[in-house]
């Protein structure tokens, strides 16, 4: 009897060991994934400060008479289709998560027109507010950068969590699949040409 008894307290005693594994390495994959959340946030949370950047950058522009208009439609629209796209961190599909980087990749781009045709117009230049507002515009983007490789750091964890073993199985238990994070552009291997 002691022997029969034994047996299940040791059976008992695996399945609570089990159990209390199951539900750590579950409450450690809900700490990550919250951590990807917070830093998908934080990268939305620079792009809109670049987002809100523009208005005052496109303002202070159009005070110089003769700046070509294109330029400054081009920066307006690409703003207008980042600011128009909105992704849950809940829902970071690849797809999803490569439309959100070319809009911004756009606005990027036109930005930098923007800033390579302003060396153009001396008055510009010397303008005070123009010169802080490109400031806190490469500044912005420094963060963006900090914010995405926050990011895909956090995802990297995530996702080495959720693929190990033990813990895929309580990960594919529970709905926890791998998570995408930024890729550099395919833009991005070409050395960009510079014109003077």
């Amino acid at each position: 009897m002691l022997r029969k008894n034994l047996g299940l307290f040791i059976f008992l005693g695996v399945i609570v060991i089990l159990f209390g594994m199951g539900c750590n390495g579950y409450n450690g994959l809900v700490s990550q994934d919250e951590t990807v959340n917070q830093m998908w946030n934080n990268v939305q949370s620079d792009y809109q400060r670049r987002a809100d950047l523009i208005p005052n950058l496109v303002a202070s522009v159009k005070g110089e008479a003769n700046f070509e208009k294109s330029t400054l439609e081009s920066v307006i629209t690409a703003r207008a289709s980042a600011t128009q796209m909105k992704v849950d961190a809940k829902d970071l599909t690849p797809e999803k998560l490569q439309q959100f980087q070319a809009n911004q990749g756009q606005l990027s781009q036109a930005l930098g027109r923007l800033m390579v045709v302003s060396e153009n117009y001396p008055n510009l230049k010397a303008n005070e507010a123009f010169r802080g507002l490109q400031a806190q515009l490469e500044g912005t983007e420094n963060r963006i950068k900090v914010s995405r490789n926050d990011f895909n750091g956090a995802v990297a964890d995530y996702n080495k969590r959720a693929r190990s073993f033990p813990l895929n199985l309580v990960a594919n238990m529970f709905g926890f699949k791998t998570k995408e994070g930024f890729k550099a552009e395919e833009s991005a291997s070409k050395a960009p040409e510079v014109k003077f």
